[in-house]
């Protein structure tokens, strides 16, 4: 199992594992449920903010990264704006999460 533990103050705050692996541990723990039920879009992107922090990013580091204004970052954050597929790649590769591209 590939995890990617996210430390905040020298303790573990966040463990971060590949999207099949997740739903094998779901399916394990008799939990399952269906893909389309728990896209990983929708379950990241509630916790952008927080993923964000964890590692330390400010808002604007993070948008000047991305290639986008702080604004509509904060946008993306609250839920009141759903990035294209080009941010979504580039919010992947840049906090080291996988799952946020579309399968279609």
């Amino acid at each position: 199992m590939s995890v990617q533990v996210i430390m905040r103050d020298g303790q573990a705050e966040y463990a971060v594992l590949p999207w099949a692996e997740y739903q094998a541990l779901l399916r394990a723990a008799g939990q399952a449920t269906t893909e389309k039920a728990a896209e990983p879009s929708a379950t990241a992107f509630s916790q952008l903010k927080s993923l964000r922090e964890a590692q330390g990013q400010s808002l604007e580091q993070l948008a000047r990264a991305v290639g986008i204004s702080p604004h509509y970052l904060g946008l993306i954050e609250s839920g009141e704006r759903e990035p294209d597929e080009a941010i979504k790649r580039s919010l992947a590769r840049i906090l080291g999460v996988s799952g946020w591209e579309s399968g279609s």
